[in-house]
């Protein structure tokens, strides 16, 4: 395997160009088969019943009207769905995982699934689902943190006790877990500060908006096999959940990724795929499951709603002395918020002397949450990153220097604790202050403001293949879904360590049944971790070939070089015979050893962190309160830019998704704690109409540890618009916005004075 200390200056044929995507033509043309598209002979069709209440005790449930009507062919509840025995050596927690996916004694949310039925007809599942009667004991429910900590909060599970508490807590609390990060001496850091913020902030709960509802098909057969066919963001995590849930082999089950329309995180878990494999198995025929938009928005997981104090301190010669947060954050209404994550970024992109993070993990009579793009991050960035900018205001410094006085860069001890390795939050911090989109000038009514952001970046298990076929092509496989062009990236690589144009090329997502364990694609961990599993098996297939040549030629297979696509003899050989290509090697594969190929399987690691600037420009109406951006930029550390245009689309749309989050969509709940805006009528995502034309400048600080340099660069768009817009809207109105989202009443009241 590669080890690349400095590739900075490195100059790529292929890597860094700009190609068509390879799934382009049929996505646009309609020909691309996504998670609903799939259909097989003598299929069913599913539908769930859901719960009405937000927190209730299933007293009883009668199916039998339900499975008398004429076309019903099963009826499934939670008795049906029993964990087997490898469920506890799975990283989930699968009795929650089960939970969720049908409840058990107890609704615990609006649209919590109770039942499912499939029939021959979706209508006939439908009116199936009006005969079931559920008798229900309606319970207390809380659905805001605030109210959910408090002592006298109804508690939802009777058995849960903080974790990681000292003394252990005696009773049971909507609490599950504490968490602590930090080094130093806070209190004496804030001794030493001649300024500081203190304030709370809060955020809400936002959907992913995803186009593409959840679907899947399943198949169980008469032999114990099965399939399924859903969309994902990780067909290997899909078989793992729904075989510990059904108690099946791995191996008797397998899973193939749709095309998906959309995932953001959201995708990364299991919500009907279980339901569809156990009404399968029941009736013994295939069963297709699609929720429609309001299921989507009831029952599928956005992310955690917030409340976090922050209190920062610095002197006056702009140096941060001292940094504090409090974060709690709601997982819905099962353990496993992304607390830990959220704790973690908080001050990730600084270099403080004395720092400390505490976060809480809080449940809720709401939906199990489920990641968002740098799950946790954006809530954090948007508390530290507005007591930055008043920090800033306050001491006179300009903001962009404020931050670069105190940026964390190599050898920098994160709060969380490793010392970073080389990072390019520094670049961007200057590339933005150099900018024109900086040096502008506002108008009426306007405010800039800007934030940073960072992501870990995931690394995890990764397989990949790649064959040699006679025809001088290339065949990559590898086993992490295309969410956000991956195909195309591997492809780049592929034929950058080959030697041969992209366009011979190509890349398939195996099955379940075709690779080794792959992770789910999220993280930003698929160009960097697929990718170096491309590079390396790609490097194994070189080393066949240099071989197949050696045996050609008669010499040892030490003596043999790649270079250039061709292989070549070295050393005392050298100029002794023609290079030959690699389609020539291939045509001569059945006469030297048979099929080439190259296969990678390891567990991927040295991922380079991501950091990244944005700056934006907020227009109000006094008058209505409504916000307009009127200009906005991202600039982030990229490492290396396999594909730029991919590159850009992901600073792109991780931009606009903040801004709809930081202007307008939030989850609202009534107050008999049923989801109030379960569509995209009344969850209000933002249209092209909404937002500018996004501006974006990659920086390139290469990740040693990536045979091309590669960043994940997913994540990290996400987490500065919060902080960005909030502190834009604070300049143009004249006092800080604390709540997300900055929706027109909010910003009305602030300008008012309320």
């Amino acid at each position: 395997m590669n080890k690349i200390d400095d590739i900075s200056g490195t100059e790529y044929k292929y890597v860094g160009s700009r190609p068509v995507r390879p799934d382009g033509l049929d996505k646009v043309t309609g020909k691309a088969q996504f998670g609903a598209d799939l259909y097989a002979p003598g299929m069913l069709f599913a539908k769930i019943l859901r719960s009405p209440h937000a927190h209730a005790r299933i007293l009883s449930i009668d199916t039998g009207k339900a499975e008398a009507l004429d076309g019903v062919k099963a009826v499934l509840t939670s008795t049906d769905l029993q964990p087997g025995e490898g469920a506890d050596d799975l990283e989930d927690d699968m009795d929650h995982v089960l939970e969720n996916v049908m409840a058990r004694g107890k609704a615990l949310y609006d649209g919590h699934a109770v039942a499912a039925v499939a029939a021959t007809s979706a209508s006939i599942a439908r009116k199936a689902l009006k005969l079931i009667d559920v008798e229900y004991e309606v319970l207390p429910h809380v659905t805001d943190i605030e109210k959910a900590i408090a002592p006298d909060a109804p508690v939802i599970r009777e058995d849960m006790y903080t974790q990681d508490m000292d003394p252990k807590p005696d009773k049971p609390s909507n609490i599950a877990r504490r968490m602590e990060i930090g080094h130093g001496d806070i209190e004496a850091g804030f001794e030493k500060a001649d300024f500081i913020f203190e304030r709370r902030f809060r955020t809400e709960a936002a959907h992913q908006g995803y186009i593409e509802p959840h679907a899947c098909l399943a198949d169980y057969r008469s032999d114990g096999h099965a399939e399924i066919w859903c969309c994902t963001q990780g067909h290997f995590m899909v078989r793992s959940a729904c075989a510990a849930l059904l108690g099946m082999e791995l191996s008797k089950l397998r899973v193939t990724a749709s095309e998906i329309g959309g995932g953001f995180g959201g995708k990364t878990t299991v919500f009907i795929e279980p339901v569809a494999l156990a009404l399968s198995r029941k009736c013994g025929r295939p069963v297709k499951l699609v929720m429609d938009r309001d299921e989507v928005f009831r029952a599928s997981g956005p992310t955690p709603s917030s409340v976090v104090d922050v209190k920062i301190g610095a002197n006056k010669d702009g140096v941060i002395t001292a940094g504090f947060a409090e974060l709690w954050f709601q997982g819905g209404a099962f353990p496993g918020s992304v607390i830990d994550l959220g704790t973690m970024c908080a001050f990730a992109c600084y270099d403080l002397e004395n720092v400390k993070a505490i976060g809480w993990d809080v449940v809720v009579n709401r939906p199990k949450s489920a990641a968002y793009r740098a799950p946790g991050a954006p809530m954090a960035a948007f508390a530290v990153e507005s007591g930055l900018d008043d920090l800033a205001e306050r001491i006179g410094i300009d903001p962009v220097d404020f931050r670069l006085k105190n940026a964390a860069e190599e050898g920098s001890t994160a709060a969380f604790g490793p010392k970073f390795r080389r990072i390019g939050l520094k670049e961007t911090l200057e590339a933005a202050k150099a900018s024109d989109h900086y040096n502008s000038p506002l108008g009426p009514n306007q405010g800039r403001g800007i934030a940073c952001g960072f992501w870990f970046n995931f690394g995890g298990t990764t397989s990949a293949s790649i064959k040699i076929e006679l025809d001088g092509t290339a065949m990559v496989t590898v086993g992490t879904p295309d969410i956000g062009g991956s195909r195309a990236s591997m492809c780049l690589m592929a034929a950058e360590t080959l030697g041969i144009p992209y366009e011979n090329v190509r890349c398939v997502i195996a099955d379940t049944s075709l690779l080794p364990y792959s992770a789910t694609t999220e993280g930003s961990r698929t160009t960097h971790s697929s990718g170096m599993a491309t590079v390396y098996a790609s490097e194994n297939a070189i080393k066949v070939m240099c071989g197949r040549a050696a045996k050609i030629w008669g010499i040892p297979e030490d003596a043999v070089d790649w270079k250039d696509g061709h292989a070549r003899p070295s050393g005392a050989n050298a100029g002794e015979f023609e290079p030959m290509s690699l389609a020539d090697i291939a045509k001569k594969a059945h006469e030297t050893g048979g099929a080439i190929a190259g296969h990678c399987e390891f567990e991927a690691g040295k991922v380079g962190q991501s950091f990244g600037t944005h700056i934006a420009d907020a227009e109000i109406d006094p008058e209505t309160g409504f916000t307009k951006i009127v200009r906005y930029t991202v600039i982030q550390d990229a490492g290396r830019a396999i594909h730029p245009s991919y590159v850009e689309g992901q600073y792109q749309g991780g931009a606009v998704q903040g801004i709809g989050w930081a202007l307008n969509e939030e989850y609202i709940y009534g107050e008999d704690g049923r989801l109030q805006n379960a569509g995209f009528l009344d969850y209000r995502m933002p249209v092209c109409s909404d937002v500018p034309m996004i501006e974006t400048e990659i920086v390139e600080v290469p990740n040693a540890g990536h045979p091309f340099g590669v960043r994940g660069v997913g994540e990290t768009p996400i987490v500065p618009p919060l902080g960005a817009i909030g502190n834009a809207l604070s300049h143009a109105i004249g006092t800080r916005m604390d709540t997300i989202p900055m929706s027109p009443p909010r910003v009305l009241e602030a300008v008012s004075g309320g």
